[in-house]
């Protein structure tokens, strides 16, 4: 009888639980000994700066996976006001930001987010913001607002609502490239242009496929792999997204290049197929 019933227990598909629901990837027990130091400041810092306003704080990426690489991977912090974050509280962000970054060799830069704990429970953000808090944040201070949200699969519903919005982005995506090739662009604008558009292509790519692959990864040569099975005529585009993503580039050419191939080519074919295939992300306000 024992035997039978292993025999029909369901292996749970890659990032999923025994019930299909996606596991929140990362925990302070898998950061690395090298990036502990810089979370313990990043935290006690953010609690400094923004006092009793900061309801939540959280750390996100490959620190929290355990798979950061010294001098090369970035801090990423994500920090839930109790109100709605002001234009003051992005200058003090930014400051954070340079602050830690300049302070520690371990990373390669460092980003926070800010939102408002109302944001994140709201019902326009459910599988947007909420999705990302409760699956991909690791909770560093304060209550964890995961235990506020539900559930979640790798359907189409957070297909559509996580990345259903990239011909909004393509736009801004050739101004920024423009912007980062221009004479006098300040240090490092080329090599974060290249990671943060190689990283959205993949992410975008891989949930494209994530209801027929039925499972969820952050790792990006997975992704592009996931992706490349149901549509190989652009695996190679994806591949080389996947590895800029991972290793960017300073040089202004590769951008260039990347524009007319990734952005022009890979990035508005993406959007097409993924709002025939899952629909478009419900509208943000404008201010959003």
């Amino acid at each position: 009888m024992t035997g039978a019933s292993e025999a029909c227990r369901v292996t749970p598909r890659p990032g999923l639980d025994e019930h299909g629901f996606i596991v929140r990837e990362g925990s302070l027990a898998r950061v690395p000994p090298a990036f502990r130091p810089v979370v313990g400041a990043a935290r006690d810092r953010a609690v400094d700066v923004f006092g009793t306003r900061l309801h939540s704080a959280y750390v996100y990426g490959s620190i929290p996976r355990g798979t950061a690489r010294v001098g090369q991977s970035d801090l990423d912090l994500l920090l839930a006001l109790r109100e709605e974050p002001t234009e003051t509280d992005w200058a003090s962000a930014r400051v954070l930001d340079r602050a830690l970054d300049n302070e520690f060799e371990q990373i390669d830069g460092a980003g926070t987010l800010l939102v408002s704990r109302a944001q994140v429970l709201s019902a326009l953000e459910r599988h947007d913001l909420g999705w990302f808090v409760a699956c991909l944040c690791t909770p560093v201070h304060g209550e964890d607002l995961a235990g506020h949200l539900p559930r979640y699969r790798p359907d189409s519903l957070l297909a559509r609502e996580t990345n259903g919005d990239l011909a909004l982005c393509l736009p801004r995506w050739r101004r920024l490239i423009a912007e980062a090739t221009a004479p006098g662009a300040p240090p490092g604008a080329v090599r974060a242009r290249v990671r943060g558009i190689s990283r959205r292509l993949v992410r975008t790519g891989f949930t494209l496929v994530m209801p027929r692959w039925d499972g969820w990864t952050s790792d990006l040569h997975e992704m592009a792999e996931a992706f490349a099975v149901y549509y190989p005529e652009w695996g190679p585009h994806m591949r080389e997204a996947a590895s800029l993503g991972q290793e960017p580039s300073d040089e202004p050419a590769v951008l260039r290049s990347f524009l007319r191939s990734h952005v022009e080519e890979l990035g508005q074919w993406l959007s097409e197929e993924y709002a025939r295939v899952h629909g478009v992300k419900a509208p943000r306000p404008a201010s959003a």
